[in-house]
Formats: C-alpha cells, structure tokens, sequence
C-alpha cells in the first residue's frame, strides 16, 4: 500500500522542511531587496561537499528572488557543457522579457548586439542568431573576457533603466573552465563598478575559492564567500522531527540520537535514512530499535547510488589513489603518504591526483592535504570487495 513519505532525499530536491539555512537566506533575501532598490550588491558564493545542500539552499534563494521580481536564471554547469552558450541564452530570455514593455524596446539592440558577437565568437555551432557570413565577420571577437564584460555591462544598463535587476544562479562552479571563470569575475567587477543591479549567486565543491583567486587576486572582493556544512545537532533535530509532525509521528530522544550519530548531520544522509525509516515503521513512535534495523538498508542505498556513481567516474589509477588515500587512516592526508601507500614518487602520482579534483572526487586542503568531496566516502571504500583486495595485494608487496 503507498505510503506518503515526507523524507526527499534527492539532488536537490527541496525538503519538506529546510533545516539550518535560516540565517543564509535572511541574509540574502536583504541583499535581493538591495538589488530591487537599483542598489548593486557583492555576489555569493556557497560551497561545501556534496549532499550538504547547497543546490537546495540556492533552489529556495531564487524562489525568493522571483517573489521579488528579479529576473532569475538557473545555470548547471557539467564537465562537457557550454558555460558561454548558457550564459548567453539566459541574457536572451531577459532581453524578452524587457521588450515585452513596448516603452523598453529602445534598450534591446545594444545587448542583443554584445550577445550575438559572444556567441558568433565562441560558440560557433550555436544557430540561435540567423546571421549572414559578412554579419559574422562583424561580430567575431578572439577576446571572451572582452566580450563577456561587454553582454554584462549592457544587460546591466538595461536591467537599470528598465528597473529590472538580474541574478543569475550558477551551480556546480568547480567545473567551468579557467578562461570562462576568470572571464565571469571581470565581467562581473565592470558591470558592479558601473553601479548595475546585477549579481551572481553561485555555489560548488570546496575548490572553488583557490580557482577563483587563482583567476583574478579581486575575486574575494567581489564575492562573499560562505561555507554550507553539515547541520549542528539542534539543525539536524529539526530536520529529523518537523517533516512528520503532520502525520503525528514522533521520534524518542534514543532514535535521533542514533540518526545524528549514523548521519554525522549530513542533510542529504538525514533525508535517506529517515525515508527509509518512515516506509518501514508503522507505529506512530518511532523507536532506537527501528533505526537500528534499517541502517544496512541505509548503507546499501547509499552504496548502490550516491557513493557508487562517484566511484565508477574513477579510472583504475584514480581508484587505486582512492585506495591509497583511505588506507592512510584518518583525513585528510597528505600526498606523500598518499605515494608512499601506492610505493610511487609524488611526480608520478600527481596527474591522478589532478584529474581525481577536476572529476570533483577530492579536494585540496592547506598545504598538499587531500580530502574526499563526499561525506563519508571512505567508509564506502572500505566496504568495497575491491578495496580488501587491493589491501592484501599490498601487504604480500
């Protein structure tokens, strides 16, 4: 028989009750209210590993900013996607809708023109703009930065004049390419220094900040920077008990002790594990006993689906890195350790080490510290038949 479950565990899935993030969005929400008052605002960037949330968090943010009428456009970046052709379709839509306002449409033909020569120039299998060879030649451009600062600059004007304030919301940052990103942050700082309401709210693995300084030394200027972790045990109640108050089931003290404890606070793990437990417990109380019988159930979910479809990114020199890193014991580690547990040289492990950060697997921390990005991920390692294998091989070396 179904049963309504108010867990939604998920990529960014929206939960039935979003805890911990309260402080986040009242901040934001008086930098939106900036933003309508033709007040431009520093940018946002939300980072944190997966499963914390950050996609959710942002999800709600531009609910709110429509609620507002800030013009709003969600942008995934992926590994083989086009960021430039995003981007440019997004300042299309707000072109639109500004000319819906007959007393606008004198705005339209400068930005339409810094799109068209964006486009022509860097996406040139893009067939939005119908144009002839000699329009082409009229708008090509080898300088993305150039012409990128140039789209932002004159949407902005636009997005003031017609008192239309933009934000675009960028999620998964760490895989846009280098020239994209440093071209972004300068497009960004021009149009701020104009005084144009348009900002950036943006979120991604914890990579991001070096990949923004490493772009351009003002990036921290431009941006606030705000790290989403996992919930403290106060958050992490509320998330486990709200959802069910309508359906008047309750948790003991032992029972939500035990979900923090399996989670580590963890809002996507919190949403998993008491998914699973509301489908298989009937009573209206739920009991320590009723947690404890579905954590293999709840470990295996997360085996076969959050953790695997990382773990089968992975080349096998990248997994045997993986196996190298876990079997340092505690994290993070460093690459030396790291190499010495794969009997190689730093040098000779370090381009799988550059492409297990490029893939989004780990992340650096301080100086040649190594981390994974999932929470948890080396308990899953450690559960893998492959990884015992590997272990024995080693120790018969």
């Amino acid at each position: 028989m179904f049963k309504i479950n108010p867990y939604r565990p998920g990529a960014g899935l929206m939960p039935t009750y979003l805890a911990g993030r309260d402080e986040d969005i009242q901040n934001v929400e008086q930098m939106f209210d900036a933003l309508t008052m033709n007040i431009p605002t520093q940018s946002i960037i939300f980072s944190g590993l997966r499963g914390v949330g950050k996609t959710v968090l942002i999800n709600k943010l531009q609910k709110i900013a429509e609620d507002k009428d800030i013009f709003c456009k969600h942008i995934e970046v992926e590994e083989r996607n086009d960021f430039i052709s995003q981007i440019a379709s997004c300042s299309q839509a707000f072109l639109r809708k500004v000319s819906t306002k007959e007393k606008f449409k004198n705005l339209i033909q400068k930005p339409l023109d810094a799109i068209k020569a964006l486009v022509v120039s860097f996406d040139p299998n893009d067939h939005t703009f119908s144009l002839s060879l000699q329009e082409r030649e009229l708008y090509k451009s080898t300088n993305l930065t150039q012409s990128l600062t140039e789209v932002f600059t004159t949407i902005g004007e636009t997005a003031s004049k017609s008192e239309t304030p933009i934000c675009f919301f960028i999620d998964e940052i760490q895989y846009m390419k280098a020239k994209e990103l440093g071209a972004l942050i300068a497009a960004l700082h021009r149009t701020n220094q104009l005084g144009y309401p348009v900002m950036v709210i943006g979120a991604g693995l914890p990579k991001i900040y070096k990949m923004l300084s490493d772009e351009k030394s003002y990036s921290e200027r431009l941006f606030l920077y705000k790290e989403v972790d996992s919930l403290t045990e106060e958050q992490s109640r509320k998330a486990v008990e709200e959802p069910v108050k309508r359906f008047g089931v309750s948790y003991t003290e032992e029972a939500i002790c035990k979900i923090i404890n399996i989670t580590k606070g963890y809002p996507f793990f919190i949403q998993q594990l008491c998914q699973i437990i509301y489908q298989r417990t009937d009573g209206k109380v739920v009991q320590r006993s009723d947690v404890e019988k579905v954590i293999p159930a709840f470990f295996e979910t997360l085996d076969n689906g959050f953790f695997k479809v990382r773990y089968e990114r992975c080349a096998e020199s990248d997994k045997k890195f993986i196996f190298a890193m876990v079997r340092c014991g505690e994290l993070p580690c460093t690459i030396s350790n790291v190499a010495k547990n794969l009997h190689k040289s730093v040098n000779s492990i370090s381009t799988t080490r550059a492409q297990l950060i490029s893939k989004g697997i780990i992340y650096p921390i301080r100086y040649k510290e190594l981390d994974f990005t999932v929470p948890e991920f080396s308990g899953f390692i450690q559960r893998l038949d492959e990884y015992k294998q590997w272990c024995d091989e080693v120790r018969s070396e």
